[in-house]
């Protein structure tokens, strides 16, 4: 699999949780899309292996 974080449209963060702060070990990425077709579970899951540092930006975001 090979996506480009860049070419997500519409990236959602759920499992936010204030207990887990700073690390929010619970949080995924939710929803997203690109050319405004739906990415699959997996295919969200592959993204937050490959840009664990985005997942947990937007979390941090989130959480403020």
């Amino acid at each position: 699999m090979n996506i480009d974080i860049n070419e997500v449209d519409d990236l959602t963060v759920e499992g936010v949780d204030t207990r887990d702060y700073p690390d929010f070990c619970d949080a995924f990425f939710a929803t997203g899309s690109i050319n405004g077709q739906e990415l699959t579970d997996e295919e969200l899951d592959w993204l937050a292996e490959q840009y664990p540092e985005v997942l947990s930006e937007m979390a941090f975001e989130k959480f403020m």
